[in-house]
This record gives C-alpha cells, sequence and structure tokens, in this order.
C-alpha cells in the first residue's frame, strides 16, 4: 500500500468537501475543511516527504466565475512538485497536454470518456494519441445504485449507465497506467471505507498490474491498516478530510509513516 496524498481545490481554495453534495449551480458544496495555505504549499510539503502520485483535482467546471481561480492553485501545485502530482478535472484531449507541460505526470480523466451516460471509446483512445496511455489515470469514482456501483460523472453528480466490476477494470487497464476510484457515497464522511466496493477493487488487482488507487472514508490509522489488510495490500489510499493538516484528527505524519513502513521505507 502507498499513501497518495491529495489537494482539492474549489473556488480557488483548498477544500475538504462531503462529496455527494457537490453541486455545479452556485458552486456549492457541503465543506468539511478550508484551508488558509494555497495550494502549493501543501505540494512543497508532499515532495519534502517524498510522496509521489498525489492527486491535484479542479472541482468547478469550465464555465464556473471559480475556474480559472482553481485552474491557478492547480498550477501553483505543479509549480512546487514538478512530476510529483496528477492532476484532474475537466480534462479533454485537448487540455491534457497543456497540463502535463505544467508539470503534472499524469492526467486523470473521467466524464470525458462518456458522453450520454455511455464510455466513448473513441475518445479515450484520442486521448491516448495526445499523450499516451502511461500518462492517463482513469477515474471510475462510483455509487451504489440498485445493487450495483455505477461510475459517476461531472463531479459525481450524473449516473453513467455503468456498472464497476473486475471485469471492466481488467478492460480498461489497456487504457491507463493507473485507476482512481472515489466511494462517493461515504467520501468524506469519516465513517469507514467501502468493504463492498474494496472487495471489487481486489479482485481485480490480484490478477493485474495496473495500479489502484481509493479514496473515501479513510479516518484514523486503524481503518487505515483495516483497508490495507481488505486489500490485500495491493489497493493505495488516499486520505482527505479525516487528516490534521486538512482539519481532522488522523496525524499526516503517522499516514506516512504506516505506508513507509510497509514499504520498507522508515521516515
Amino acid at each position: 500500500m502507498e499513501f497518495r496524498p491529495c489537494i482539492d481545490i474549489h473556488n480557488g481554495k483548498v477544500k475538504q468537501i462531503v462529496g455527494s453534495t457537490l453541486k455545479d449551480q452556485g458552486d456549492r458544496a457541503e465543506e468539511n475543511f478550508v484551508s488558509e495555505k494555497g495550494a502549493g504549499e501543501y505540494a512543497a510539503l508532499f515532495r519534502e516527504d517524498g510522496l509521489p502520485g498525489g492527486h491535484v483535482i479542479l472541482l468547478n467546471p469550465k464555465d464556473s466565475p471559480f475556474y480559472e481561480a482553481t485552474a491557478g492553485a492547480a498550477r501553483e501545485a505543479l509549480r512546487a512538485y514538478p512530476g510529483g502530482l496528477m492532476v484532474g478535472g475537466g480534462i479533454t484531449d485537448e487540455n491534457a497536454a497543456g497540463w502535463l507541460s505544467a508539470g503534472a505526470s499524469h492526467v486523470i480523466v473521467t466524464s470525458w470518456v462518456f458522453k450520454d451516460g455511455k464510455i466513448k471509446l473513441e475518445r479515450l483512445k484520442s486521448l491516448i494519441g495526445k499523450v499516451g496511455k502511461e500518462r492517463i489515470v482513469l477515474d471510475f469514482s462510483c455509487r451504489k445504485r440498485n445493487g450495483a456501483y455505477y461510475i459517476c460523472t461531472d463531479r459525481w453528480q450524473k449516473f453513467t449507465d455503468t456498472v464497476l466490476d473486475r471485469e471492466l477494470l481488467s478492460v480498461f487497464s489497456a487504457f491507463a497506467d493507473e485507476f482512481l476510484v472515489h466511494g462517493i457515497d461515504v467520501e468524506g464522511r469519516g465513517a469507514g471505507f467501502d468493504r463492498e466496493l474494496i472487495a471489487i477493487l481486489k479482485a481485480f488487482a490480484l490478477e493485474n498490474e495496473t495500479p489502484v488507487t481509493y479514496a473515501g472514508g479513510i479516518r484514523d490509522l486503524a481503518s487505515l491498516a483495516a483497508l490495507d489488510e481488505a486489500g490485500g495490500g495491493r489497493i493505495h489510499a488516499t486520505i482527505g478530510s479525516a487528516l490534521d493538516i486538512y482539519g481532522g484528527t488522523f496525524s499526516y505524519r503517522e499516514a506516512v509513516r504506516y505506508c513507509s513502513v510497509k514499504n520498507r521505507k522508515i521516515l
């Protein structure tokens, strides 16, 4: 298990929100934490601690009056840790290369590869043609409906008709360097991770080399260790509002140390 840090940016500020409450209309969300620090300060911290593969997520749509401020904060983070962070939020085949040139190691994409709730492979292939499979992370964040996990797009506000399962991940491992999966129903609530979703991710990860990172509900060291065990050590972890650097009670240092020791790198 690796610890993958995150920098979520909404209305130009580094925030932690309850994911299921995000609304484009009015740029609203239920906030757990709004930081007085800039995105670059967090990125510098992650660089100093040798934590690659973190996620910078733009939570405003391009037509938002806050988008430029949010994009500016994201670029600030990439300047502070060039090559160490992935960027997501509004990524298309037209702007992906620009974000990579700005310092991102990868682009994270969901909505671009869906249209009218359906996967459009031609869009994904176009993106691969522009930046290469090795620079793409597919975000298959999902919510449970009728007993299955459906991938959601547009900052988690729209259901697609695509169910996340082991077979889907196996097929799309040919089109991405990594997967990012948020358990949207538990994201930002600090109530524990989604064990049923982790079981699906583990089934894939035990048979495939494509890395999988999970986010949602990790609240303390015990739940991080439980996720590590439930995922067979093959699922990486992102933690947001539970961390003390984002207003929570879970020590960031403790989380970093746990994952570093698991990977035999003691800090």
